[in-house]
């Protein structure tokens, strides 16, 4: 074939990530072994996802988030379905596909729809449409008017969450020193302040989104790097859970049933 037959085939998978030729990888335009030794993994990810560099406050803001959001223990439904998963006789990455695919628009989703929430809010101040307390007001009402949670902000199992106090203030560091605008933290503290009457403080997914906000990370790609970041704890507890030599371990353990709340069963 000439080359002007093959250029769409050629194109079919055309990426700007990766060019693969024999004896090379790159990624990025760069040789992946001039970035084994010297390039974080960290770095590596924001290099492959954005195409950009991270300024070292920048990084530091991301691995602590990151960090933060790697486990929250074997009650979370994805690390309940990896466990789960991985005494059923599958293998690690079946075990890891199961409580990933379990992180959705409920369990999961919250920072993704806070990132798109304080995005708004940002957008709206910056054309002139109102105060941070304002605008907090007015998307709180927009979410209580169709009966939905404030994403990012209350908890079901921690009063405080024990993650908002370190990442805000390294958020407020890095606001102070001028690496990141800030705008995304305003937004995110004016929605705690009006919600600070009934006891709704910010979470993980509330102070994760002022972070990927701050680093100019779209509301979807903020879930991805919620996911990438969870995987750690999803491996771990696979893992864990598949050394304990259990065999077909269910939601109870035994001798507990599940309630029956279905017509009553015949006698017998």
């Amino acid at each position: 074939m000439t080359d002007d037959q093959l250029a769409p085939v050629t194109a079919w998978w055309a990426t700007a990530i990766t060019r693969i030729q024999p004896g090379e990888i790159a990624f990025r335009g760069r040789p992946v072994q001039d970035l084994i030794g010297t390039t974080g993994f960290v770095d590596t990810i924001w290099l492959l996802v954005t195409g950009g560099d991270l300024a070292p406050a920048r990084r530091h803001l991301l691995e602590a988030t990151l960090v933060a959001s790697v486990d929250h223990g074997p009650q979370a439904p994805s690390i309940a379905s990896a466990r789960m998963a991985a005494t059923c006789g599958v293998g690690i990455n079946s075990a890891m596909a199961n409580g990933i695919n379990v992180l959705g628009d409920t369990h999961g989703g919250a920072g993704q729809q806070c990132v798109a929430m304080l995005g708004r809010m940002v957008d709206a101040h910056r054309e002139g449409a109102g105060n941070w307390d304002d605008l907090a007001t007015d998307e709180i009402a927009q979410h209580r008017a169709r009966g939905a949670f404030v994403p990012g902000f209350g908890h079901r199992f921690h009063p405080v969450d024990p993650r908002r106090d370190p990442l805000l203030a390294l958020v407020e560091q890095a606001a102070a020193s001028g690496d990141v605008v800030g705008d995304h933290l305003r937004a995110g503290l004016a929605i705690e302040r009006a919600l600070a009457s009934r006891g709704v403080p910010m979470n993980i997914d509330g102070i994760s989104a002022i972070v990927y906000g701050e680093l100019g990370v779209e509301p979807e790609l903020a879930r991805g790097l919620f996911v990438l970041a969870r995987s750690v704890g999803i491996l771990a507890h696979a893992w864990e859970e598949s050394r304990s030599g259990r065999r077909i371990k269910g939601p109870l353990p035994p001798p507990l049933l599940a309630d029956y709340t279905g017509p009553a069963v015949p006698e017998r």
